[in-house]
């Protein structure tokens, strides 16, 4: 196993010893090895750059499953390095500023390090593999432990309500990803990507190649909260900021752009790749922009600018794609709509990410995040003031900042687009620079608000008797950190412009970099007037203008139907089958153990009926068996008639020693067949089982006996009748049909040559089939824990799902009810529902009202209200412990 490995594969080592570290060092916060941990494999990775940078990809790999021809191969070049930065870097970041946020004393940190690191590997390995069933398994993996991380605080409704919804979706999606992947091996006959790209041009003529491309799309578009997937996102604000500022800003939603960048060489050039991901991307970009600015929530503005901010990414991307169909001067000047998508992202990491923890420090420190109740903090927090306005004017692409380079870069490759004349574009080009300005206006005015309304103007009246300050140094120095990255990524590009975003490029366009030449990268702050420069003062003036009116348009807003939302068709989908589960269920979980059997064993001998009828190589032996003994006579219907007294016993104990009869017969059989390890061990299970029921059915309460009439049931007969013909015909089938050479003489001469043993029958449980043993073990084993807890608890159903709960003393006893409502009440969690909720705990609060002041006429914001569940805005405050979030 090679370093590589080993980096990629230590967050989960670290995240297997994260309980133990904890114990052993208790004084020491759990989050100071996983920002040790991150921070070193950020400088490992660095270690990589200058051979990166020459030109020269690292592939390490090693067999894992060789009969399929899977390997757990890694490949770092521009792109994936980039990534592997960016993932690592802001880890350490969120690692250091959470151990300040989280509160050691209220909440065990244990549990989420371990999702975090998990999650942080499980990234390092989709940047990092090579193989696209590898890349499938670490894509699912983040859903898994992202499920976890936003529903980290799981007593709350809306966290699991979050979590839930960005699970289901995301890993809808990864059902369609992993069916493109799977697409993509048939029509290519591999799974490694390097071997995908050499295949080229003859791919795009497979009649395959769309669905396969529309598949790995809907994958990418729901982890990357495109439009319309891009539901999941504002819910997952329920997580703590930490997770917000790590998974929303610079790893889970940038997994589908990296998708998209790294299969870009296997598609572009193509009309569909094109116009599904630049105009998803347009329209993604546009919307998210729009709904941003009525968000009252912070975290609420920053869902929307991130979904977007990764519209825009996604839509350079498709620009990028032209590169492909064009030569010479043309080539590269598409080429830099991926050079801009990559420095966009990298601006997008940082600034996204200072502001996310801004949000949390005004979180801590006021508590609360809804901005109709904040204002005037500027004097009294001047580090968080100074760390939103870096982080807000990059946002808005201001100079002299990172994110006013990425976003000329975009508006020049949109005006591009007016020239290039191909896929229709000479009637739809005009559409992307105007999409792009208009939504670009709407980034300027969220950007001004989220500061604004936060930081400046008078202080509510709430406020003033509340002693807030500066967060504590661990809370300030990582986003004070992404603050000044985002400015010196504006005054000094090149610093990144050439170690990390040309190799980048070169690996998303290898195409534009054919025969060893390299994509030039011309990031500076003046083009000349240019109409990407006009396009800018217009964004800012209109912008200003808007942002400064935004109390009197933004009553527009209520003029969008708020009955026609993506987010009320996703609760009535999931009510709709809810309702069709719940009576599918019903119609056959009736409590009759019987019933259950009937089913069970009427579905199997249909299907093993239809297969053995329809089989035409299938023989049916019926002569030329051996003897039986007149012992062997005795030994069955002794056997037969223990069997048969069993239904008839008196009494439980009868009952069991009447099985164990039937065991003990079956041993007894063994001894004649010359058996001798089966008869020995068919002896001791047989003695356990039966002592072990007659202990447990000691304490039962007197079997009650009761005088029912026998009534015929002809589903009932029909099945039995069925299970004994067809079981008598199976048997005759195998002992009369034999396709393939006994496998018996294989175990009887590799048993000795490749095991080692002389017992075939401890070799084949141990050797050949020791994952079986292994994963029956497991089982036992976690049987028997749950077992010891069900009884150490000694509590009744306490799973909120449970139909009949008893929830004593239980703080979430009103989030359970909310929740068995939904599930089995069929009403879903309606706005009427949730608004009731959140008025029963506003009667909680602290004396915390958002009164606005005499300048603003004694008015909240008027930029409405949330719609439906569009936003992250809380309707009202909840309590909570300090150093968590509100609930929104």
């Amino acid at each position: 196993m090679s370093l590589l490995h080993l980096l990629t594969l230590s967050p989960f080592l670290l995240a297997a010893l994260i309980p133990l570290l904890g114990k052993a060092v208790p004084r020491l916060h759990t989050g100071w090895f996983a920002a040790a941990l991150s921070a070193l494999l950020f400088a490992a990775l660095l270690g990589y750059l200058p051979e990166v940078r020459a030109g020269s990809p690292i592939t390490e790999s090693f067999a894992w499953i060789p009969s399929l021809g899977i390997s757990f191969t890694l490949y770092l070049d521009g792109l994936s390095l980039l990534f592997a930065l960016m993932i690592t870097g802001m880890g350490a970041l969120v690692a250091v500023y959470s151990v300040a946020y989280m509160d050691s004393s209220k909440e065990s940190p244990t549990s989420f390090y371990v999702c975090l690191l998990t999650f942080m590997g499980a990234m390092l390995g989709l940047v990092l593999s090579d193989n696209l069933l590898t890349l499938y398994g670490f894509w699912e993996l983040t859903s898994i432990t992202s499920f976890l991380l936003i529903g980290y605080r799981h007593e709350n409704y809306r966290a699991r309500y979050g979590a839930l919804k960005s699970l289901l979706i995301t890993m809808t999606g990864g059902l369609g990803l992993l069916s493109g992947f799977v697409l993509l091996y048939v029509m290519s006959g591999t799974y490694r990507i390097r071997e995908l790209f050499e295949v080229g041009a003859p791919l795009a003529s497979h009649p395959l190649f769309l669905p396969a491309m529309i598949l790995i799309l809907v994958g990418a578009f729901t982890k990357s909260a495109q439009y319309p997937f891009h539901i999941w996102l504002p819910d997952a604000m329920e997580a703590p900021t930490p997770v917000s500022a790590y998974l929303h800003s610079a790893t889970m939603v940038k997994a589908g752009l990296y998708l998209v960048a790294r299969l870009s060489p296997v598609f572009s050039g193509t009309p569909e790749w094109f116009w599904l991901v630049s105009l998803g991307g347009l329209v993604t970009l546009l919307y998210g922009s729009v709904a941003a600015v009525k968000q009252t929530d912070l975290k609420g503005i920053l869902a929307y600018s991130t979904i977007s901010q990764l519209g825009l990414i996604m839509c350079l991307l498709g620009l990028s794609s032209l590169s492909g169909i064009f030569d010479g001067e043309e080539q590269l000047l598409y080429a830099a709509a991926g050079t801009a998508a990559l420095f966009h992202l990298l601006n997008h990491a940082v600034f996204k990410g200072a502001l996310f923890m801004v949000a949390g420090i005004v979180d801590h420190e006021t508590g609360t995040r809804d901005i109709r109740k904040l204002g005037g903090l500027a004097q009294v927090m001047p580090i968080a003031f100074t760390i939103s306005l870096f982080g807000a004017f990059s946002m808005a692409g201001l100079p002299p900042f990172g994110g006013f380079l990425s976003k000329e870069m975009f508006l020049e490759a949109v005006v591009e687009t007016l020239h290039a004349g191909v896929f229709d574009l000479h009637t739809w080009a005009a559409l992307f620079p105007f999409v792009a300005w208009i939504a670009s206006v709407f980034t300027f005015i969220y950007s001004a608000l989220f500061v604004t309304r936060t930081f400046l103007g008078p202080r509510k009246k709430a406020m003033r008797g509340l002693k807030i300050h500066d967060a504590p140094a661990l809370m300030t120095i990582p986003p004070a950190l992404l603050a000044a990255l985002a400015l010196v990524l504006g005054l000094f590009p090149g610093l990144a412009a050439y170690s990390l975003i040309q190799p980048a490029a070169e690996a998303m366009m290898p195409i534009a970099a054919a025969d060893g030449g390299r994509i030039p990268v011309e990031i500076k702050f003046w083009h000349g007037w240019t109409p990407a420069l006009w396009m800018t003062i217009g964004i800012v003036a209109f912008g200003a203008l808007l942002a400064w009116s935004a109390r009197r348009w933004a009553k527009l807003y209520a003029f969008f139907p708020r009955r026609l939302s993506i987010n009320r068709f996703y609760d009535a989908s999931l009510r709709f089958f809810e309702r069709i589960t719940v009576w599918v269920t019903a119609f056959y979980m009736n409590g009759s153990s019987r019933s259950y059997v009937k089913y069970i064993l009427g579905f199997m001998m249909l299907v093993l009926g239809f297969i053995l009828f329809n089989s035409t190589d299938v023989t049916f032996r019926v002569g030329a068996y051996a003897q039986i003994a007149p012992y062997e006579w005795v030994i069955l219907l002794g056997l037969a008639a223990g069997g048969i007294a069993v239904p008839f016993a008196k009494s439980r104990p009868v009952a069991i020693i009447l099985t164990g009869t039937v065991g003990y017969m079956m041993t007894l059989m063994f001894v004649f067949l010359r058996a001798p390890d089966l008869a020995l061990t068919q002896m001791v299970v047989e003695s356990i089982s039966v002592t072990l029921y007659l202990l447990c059915f000691y304490h039962l309460p007197k079997l009650r006996t009761e005088q029912q009439a026998v009534r015929f049931r002809l589903p009932n007969f029909l099945v039995a009748i069925a299970v004994g013909v067809l079981m008598t015909l199976v048997a005759l089938a195998v002992l009369g049909t034999n396709p393939f050479e006994p496998i018996s003489d294989y175990y009887v001469r590799e048993s000795y040559e490749s095991a080692g043993g002389k017992n075939i029958v401890n070799v084949i449980l141990v050797d050949f089939r020791g994952f079986d043993t292994m994963l029956e073990i497991m089982v036992l084993a976690v049987a028997s824990i749950g077992i010891y807890n069900m009884i150490k608890l000694r509590r009744k159903a306490t799973d909120v799902g449970s139909r009949h709960v008893s929830h004593d003393g239980d703080e979430s006893d009103e989030d359970a009810a909310v929740f068995r409502h939904a599930q089995y009440g069929h009403d879903g969690p309606t706005e009427e529902t949730l608004d009731e909720r959140g008025s029963a705990e506003n009667e909680q609060l602290e004396p915390l009202e958002a009164e606005t002041s005499e300048s603003e006429g004694g008015k909240l914001s008027e930029l409405g209200e949330p719609d439906d569940r569009d936003s992250a805005s809380p309707e009202t405050e909840v309590p909570r412990m300090k150093g968590g979030d509100s609930d929104a």
